[in-house]
């Protein structure tokens, strides 16, 4: 039975108090019991639209994500280079991120628990996971010059694994402004664009086959 307006609305208004408060208080701070208490619901019909505060911070997760989305979209129709747009796109991913940077390791802490909603691994996060990869996929598809065809198809997600392994690096990050994690995405594409363009010469093919393979039985 498909979800009636009162209920949508009532998922609704949870949903945003919760990501108010999340973004407030950060995620030890926030309970179920103060998320139904401030929405004006009891905790057990909090729980029913949501059932653990996991299942939140996978919605903030891909609230974020959407908004990465709007950035990257601005970013990727100006077009440019490889190395120029993964720049660009792994600076709005750390621009979006900003305002929960200081409980990015709570956030880590849950999104890594096996089995987690917010794992970006899990079923539950394959609408977070795909708007992701479909940022690198246009990157990847509208760069000039072209990636060469043998990297084409595995080349947007070994990227996304890049901008996960970017986040980690945020997390820790204490300088002012994030600068290391910034110094360390200005450092890192250009070297991701040489990479990619050494993969056309046949020395350094067998390499990338070899990652094109890794990629492929890490999947399943």
């Amino acid at each position: 039975m498909s979800p009636t307006p009162k209920s949508e609305e009532t998922r609704a208004k949870v949903l945003g108090v919760a990501l108010a408060m999340l973004r407030e208080q950060g995620y030890e701070a926030t309970t179920m019991r103060s998320i139904a208490s401030a929405a004006g619901v009891s905790t057990g019909n909090a729980y029913y639209y949501f059932p653990s505060k996991d299942h939140l911070v996978q919605e903030l997760y891909l609230d974020v994500l959407r908004a990465h989305r709007v950035a990257a979209d601005e970013i990727l129709a100006q077009g440019g280079s490889l190395a120029d747009r993964l720049r660009r796109v792994l600076d709005a991913s750390i621009d979006v991120f900003a305002p929960y940077h200081s409980f990015g390791a709570e956030f880590v802490s849950v999104a890594i628990r096996p089995g987690a909603a917010a794992n970006p691994f899990s079923e539950a996060s394959r609408e977070a996971r795909e708007l992701s990869l479909g940022i690198f996929e246009e990157l990847v598809a509208g760069a000039s010059p072209a990636v060469p065809p043998s990297l084409r198809a595995q080349l947007p997600e070994l990227l996304w694994f890049a901008q996960l392994g970017v986040t980690l690096f945020w997390v820790q990050d204490s300088s002012s402004g994030t600068a290391r994690t910034r110094r360390l995405v200005a450092g890192a594409s250009p070297i991701v664009g040489k990479l990619v363009r050494l993969s056309r010469l046949p020395v350094a093919r067998g390499v990338v086959d070899d990652v094109v393979r890794l990629t492929s039985s890490l999947r399943g």
